[in-house]
């Protein structure tokens, strides 16, 4: 019934498996694949026709998870998986990237590729695995997949480079480096780092190429045996290349001389005049229903000429469309504080790229809840990034996020992240909102660099401000060049995608895709220097805007303070259904979030309110300490004292010497029931407290100097008692005068043993 093809290897340390031929038997290519006890299927289905007319490859990776795969019940109303979260879209992109380049140009035929998670063991990310899986499908299906490739991640731990680390690694790991190429070279890096240097980061990147070589030969020993027969892929017709001709002689010089204009929007105003006059020679070709030539085929010619012109003309005279050389980067400008009511606002500019960022603060009930495969955990640090189409001058379709949006904002997310403070340095929720108002290249690191101008503009104190910088690639042959700050049409014209972000002293993020089957390590050694000279000047051009965090948070954002409390006593808090905290709560206007490890963060505009909620939980949760002040009630008065209720629930008592430094002969003239008062704690007598109040400014709360003199040491003889000698010696007395009394008691009892009278009483036990 089943003709199953099976392969294993040990990778780093577990077992890799790939099979087919069981599950899916219909799509154009299925594989199921193994690590560890991580499971996923690849599937791949293609279109058999083709259209030519699209100016694309229509491919679409759909990764999604299964709430099954670790025995979970998805959450909300319908119980039921929906749409993708940003986990699964950031794996489909890290899936799309590197395949996308890998088919021929002339390849139009719509094709799906869909991974869906089966088992999670919770330690092997399925990421990896579905980059292997997802190319090895294509492999075996018969598509003209110039393939396969290989994936995946590093980690770096005690300055060595770990293969494939675990989720437990990860979390001790210096780097998290996603890998995936062909055997020849590197297609696509993304990473997150916590400030290493260039030379490491291409020392990783090496590392990862060799280590998923095996991979790629156990993909190409597997689809030797099970490969489909191979697409056929309908060969140009003689009128496409006599019409590529005509277009090169009608539209070069119009084309190139409209590339020779530096502003980006009259720039593409001549580029499309110029297109129009080349399409309108083809007006009678194009009517003419049994002519193949069609508009849309002249457009796409227009194109490769258009991507032809800037491309020589860069590499023969290294001069670029808007005049730079291949290391400058574009005029920078810096403005923060534009916004009178954000908690923190940047404007950043470079060339015609340009992102308005804003820095909220929020409290811990902000944070954001991520339920997945994994653990839910809450993430208190969020950069959300938005790309509307007036920033590239059109008009566009405003909703959700997009798969770019997302993309982009995770990357300078990774970016930012590694520079942030520790929670218990400072206990904010934080939202960056980038929007971008203003695109012509590189719009993410443009979102890095004026995130971090507005969380220092919000007072987040950054461990080290970070830039970013988006460097290209030109390659034809062997000739290359790469540049620095690219610009829209050059990364859209050019080769490869290489962005890096970090701080003046090493890389926090990098991200790479490329055009092309590989670039060498030379050329990637290259971009990193240039892309580190870049980052410094970047640096440099935002410290004459902010030099480093603002002291404080600005007035209209929340305060918050952070205490600790012993987890046992977090119910002493909440109280029963949550009365106590909702109490506290409303009473002194503030927010309390309490972590199960006993963190309690207190927040509220107003200072005093924080103090008043913290001195409240405090009262219900710490014991008193001898020695400190408290302020209390008077619950009961007596004639020797009264007793006074402080710190919530516990109860201490007052002498009625206590309350002033002379004497007091009726105590209701120094004290009532339910007067508040002020006391000090003075020690415990059999487990009670013992208070005073005159030794604590009943007006002001502070302590107040004992003015009455010390008490003599006590001397038992003014007691009228004994020394410790004269105790000695009446025990001794008394131990004499025992014995005696015990010898006379025997004798009386012997004589009236001994009596003759008949009738005395007999006193032993002996008749």
């Amino acid at each position: 019934m089943f003709n199953i093809t099976t392969k294993t290897i040990n990778w780093g340390g577990k077992d890799l498996t790939l099979e087919t031929g069981k599950i899916a038997r219909q799509a154009t290519g299925a594989v199921l694949a193994t690590y560890g006890e991580t499971k996923l299927l690849a599937t791949v289905v293609s279109e058999k026709t083709s259209n030519p007319e699209l100016g694309f490859f229509p491919l679409t990776v759909q990764y999604q998870d299964k709430a099954y795969a670790t025995g979970k019940i998805p959450g909300g109303f319908l119980k039921r998986e929906g749409r993708p979260n940003d986990s699964e879209v950031l794996t489909s992109r890290l899936i799309d990237r590197p395949i996308r380049p890998l088919f021929p140009e002339n390849f139009k035929n719509e094709t799906q590729i869909i991974i869906t998670t089966l088992s999670y063991d919770g330690k092997n990310s399925p990421d990896i695995l579905a980059l292997i899986a997802s190319s090895t499908a294509l492999a075996i299906s018969g598509l003209p997949f110039q393939g396969p490739i290989g994936a995946v991640r590093v980690g770096y731990i005690n300055e060595e480079f770990v293969l494939n680390p675990t989720k437990q690694e990860q979390n001790i790991s210096l780097m998290d480096l996603v890998i995936a190429g062909t055997k020849e070279g590197v297609l696509m890096v993304e990473s997150e780092v916590a400030e290493l240097d260039e030379t490491i980061m291409l020392d990783a990147v090496n590392f990862a190429h060799e280590s998923y070589q095996e991979v790629i030969t156990l993909i190409n020993d597997f689809a030797s045996e099970c490969k489909k027969p191979d697409f056929k892929i309908a060969d140009e017709i003689p009128e496409k290349d006599v019409a590529r001709q005509k277009v090169t002689k009608l539209g070069t010089d119009s084309i190139r001389n409209a590339y020779k204009i530096t502003t980006k929007l009259e720039r593409q105003d001549a580029i499309a005049d110029a297109k129009k006059e080349v399409i309108s020679e083809f007006a009678q070709e194009i009517k003419d229903e049994e002519n193949p030539i069609s508009e849309s085929m002249i457009k796409n010619l227009l194109k490769e000429l258009e991507k032809s012109i800037v491309r020589k003309d860069l590499l023969k005279s290294g001069i670029r469309i808007d005049g730079r050389d291949t290391k400058t980067v574009r005029p920078i400008d810096c403005e923060v504080s534009l916004l009178p009511q954000s908690h923190g606002c940047a404007l950043f500019t470079r060339g015609e790229t340009q992102a308005l960022v804003t820095t909220t603060l929020g409290t811990g009930s902000d944070e954001k809840i991520v339920d997945g495969l994994d653990e839910e955990y809450r993430e208190r640090f969020m950069l959300h990034y938005n790309f509307p189409p007036y920033s590239v001058g059109e008009c566009g379709r405003m909703g959700t996020p997009g798969r770019r949006e997302i993309g982009h904002g995770k990357l300078a997310w990774r970016a930012i992240n590694p520079m942030l403070p520790a929670k218990v340095d400072f206990p904010y929720t934080l939202r960056v909102v980038s929007e971008i108002t203003e695109s012509n290249g590189s719009s993410s690191m443009a979102t890095v660099c004026g995130a971090t101008l507005a969380l220092m503009d919000a007072g987040v104190p950054l461990k080290k401000p970070v830039a970013g910088i988006a460097m290209g690639l030109i390659k034809e042959d062997d000739e290359f060049c790469v540049l620095t700050d690219i610009m829209g049409d050059e990364d859209h014209l050019g080769d490869m995608d290489f962005k890096v972000a970090g701080t003046k002293d090493g890389i926090t993020s990098l991200q790479m895709d490329i055009k092309i089957t590989s670039i060498t390590k030379d050329i990637m050694k290259q971009a990193l220097e240039q892309a580190h000279a870049g980052r410094l000047h970047i640096l440099g051009e935002m410290e004459k805007a902010l030099t480093g965090p603002r002291e404080e948070v600005k007035d209209n954002a929340p305060r918050i303070e952070v205490i600790k409390i012993p987890p046992e006593k977090i119910g002493n808090v909440i109280g029963s259904g949550g009365k106590t905290i909702k109490e506290i709560t409303e009473t002194t206007n503030s927010k309390v979030d309490i972590s199960n490890d006993g963190v309690v963060m207190v927040s509220s505009l107003n200072k005093a309110s924080i103090l008043e909620a913290i001195e409240w939980i405090k009262e219900l949760t710490e014991d008193p300490e001898i020695g400190a002040l408290y302020c209390g009630n008077v619950v009961k008065v007596l004639e020797v004292g009264a007793f006074v209720n402080f710190m919530g629930k516990h109860d201490g008592f007052i002498h009625i010497s206590e309350f002033t430094n002379e004497r007091v002969e009726n105590i209701n003239d120094v004290v009532k029931e339910g007067q508040q008062i002020k006391v000090k704690l003075l020690g415990t007598d059999r487990g009670k407290y013992k208070l005073s109040a005159r030794l604590v400014d009943q007006d002001t709360g502070e302590e107040l100097e004992d003015l009455r003199p010390p008490k003599p040491p006590r001397n038992d003889d003014d007691r009228g008692g004994y020394k410790k000698n004269d105790r000695n010696d009446r025990h001794d007395r008394n131990d004499r005068n025992d014995r005696n009394h015990n010898n006379k008691r025997r004798d009386n009892r012997n004589n009236r043993n001994n009596n003759d009278e008949p009738n005395a009483p007999l006193r032993s036990g002996r008749r």
